[in-house]
């Protein structure tokens, strides 16, 4: 299991489970923004899904992949309506 040399995020759970959970979670919301800005032809929608979606991939640490995808989600929750 954990071990006390492998470093966790949070102190909950180790870098590597955040990180896929990470991945998981903002490649499933940006895909529901994207498709939403494409059925409403907003093109925030489609812009933010798409950031959504592309960030994980330019990331390699935990809490920045959190930091931005939890950015980007506040601004779709701001311009949903």
């Amino acid at each position: 299991m954990n071990d006390s040399t492998t470093p966790l995020f949070l102190g909950l759970v180790s870098n590597q489970t955040a990180f896929i959970a990470g991945i998981v979670v903002f490649l499933v919301m940006g895909l529901l923004a994207f498709r939403r800005g494409k059925q409403t032809r907003r093109v925030e929608f489609t812009v933010i899904g798409l950031a959504l979606m592309v960030f994980p991939y330019a990331v390699s640490q935990a809490w920045l992949l959190w930091s931005i995808g939890a950015a980007l989600l506040v601004l779709l929750a701001v311009r949903w309506k």
